[in-house]
C-alpha cells in the first residue's frame, strides 16, 4: 500500500504534457503521477480536454487507480464559483470525499514588460491562478474539514525575486503565498495542514518561455547550484506527497522552495 491509498486528491492544471524529449512536462502532471504511484486517486482539471484524457488513461493503466477528469477554466467573464462548484460536486459523488487541494492551474503573458502589459493579459494571470486558488479553497474547505486534510499551494521565484516581464504572474502568484498564509492562521485549528511551494522545474511552459522570449528567459532563469532543474514527479512531486502523507504533517503556512536537486528549503 502507499502512503496515500484510500485519499483523494485534487489537482488543478493536471493535463498530460511533455518535454521535447518526451518525458514529463508538467508539475501538475508530475504531481499526478507522484500521487497515483502511492494510491491515491485523482481529480484532475484543466481547459485542454484531450490533455486531461491522455493524463487518465496513462495514469489508470499504470498505476491501477481511479482519475476523474473535470473541463475547468476559471477566467474573467465567467461564472467562475459555479465552474469550481462543479469540479468539487463531481468529485464528492465520485469519491465521497477530499483530502488533498492542490492548487497548480495558472496562466500567464511572460516575457511582456510591465509597460506594455494589458488588462487582459493581467487578468489572464489573476483569475487563473491567484483566484482559482480562492474560489477551489473555499469550496473544499468544509471537506478538508472533516478529513483533516491538505492544501498545497504554488507560488515562484518571480514574486520573490521580481523576475523581468513577468509582472502579473509575480503578482498572482505573491497573492497566492498570501493567501495560503492566511489560511494557514484560520484553518490550523480545523486540523488542516496548509503549505506553499515554490518550484524551479523544467517544463514544456519553460521550454516554450525560452523559444518565444529568449532574452527574458536568459534575465530570469538562472541554472540551480547543482547543476540541473528540478524533475517534476521525483523532486516537485514527491516533496507534495510527502506534505499530505499522514504520518509527515510539514509546518503549516511555510514557504517551500525547490530548486533542481535543493530539496526542502524554509
Amino acid at each position: 500500500m502507499g502512503h496515500l491509498t484510500g485519499k483523494t486528491a485534487i489537482v488543478t492544471g493536471a493535463g498530460r504534457a511533455v518535454l521535447k524529449d518526451g518525458s514529463c512536462g508538467s508539475i501538475g502532471y508530475g504531481i499526478a503521477t507522484a500521487y497515483a504511484k502511492e494510491g491515491a486517486n485523482l481529480v484532475i482539471t484543466g481547459r485542454n480536454v484531450k490533455k486531461l484524457e491522455d493524463a487518465k488513461e496513462e495514469l489508470e493503466r499504470l498505476y491501477g487507480i481511479k482519475v476523474l477528469t473535470v473541463q475547468a477554466d476559471v477566467s474573467d467573464g465567467s461564472d467562475n464559483e459555479a465552474v469550481v462548484k462543479n469540479v468539487i460536486d463531481k468529485t464528492i459523488e465520485t469519491f465521497g470525499h477530499i483530502d488533498v487541494l492542490i492548487n497548480n492551474a495558472q496562466a500567464s503573458a511572460s516575457g511582456v514588460p510591465l509597460a506594455e502589459h494589458t488588462t487582459e493579459q493581467f487578468n489572464l494571470a489573476m483569475f487563473s491562478g491567484l483566484y482559482a486558488t480562492f474560489y477551489y479553497m473555499k469550496a473544499c474547505y468544509p471537506y478538508l474539514k472533516e478529513t483533516k486534510g491538505s492544501v498545497i499551494n504554488f507560488a515562484s521565484g518571480a514574486g520573490l525575486f521580481g523576475n523581468f516581464g513577468q509582472c502579473s504572474y509575480a503578482a498572482a502568484k505573491e497573492g497566492i503565498r498570501g493567501l495560503t498564509r492566511v489560511a494557514a492562521t484560520e484553518w490550523g485549528k480545523d486540523g488542516i495542514n496548509v503549505n506553499i511551494v515554490c518550484p524551479l522545474a523544467w517544463t514544456a511552459q519553460l521550454e516554450q518561455f525560452q523559444d518565444a522570449y529568449p532574452d527574458a528567459f536568459k534575465a530570469n532563469v538562472h541554472m540551480p547550484p547543482m547543476g540541473h532543474y528540478g524533475n517534476s514527479e521525483l523532486e516537485i512531486g514527491r516533496v507534495c506527497v510527502q506534505l499530505a502523507s499522514p504520518d509527515f504533517k510539514y509546518m503549516t503556512g511555510e514557504t517551500i522552495t525547490l530548486e533542481g536537486g535543493m530539496g526542502l528549503r524554509p
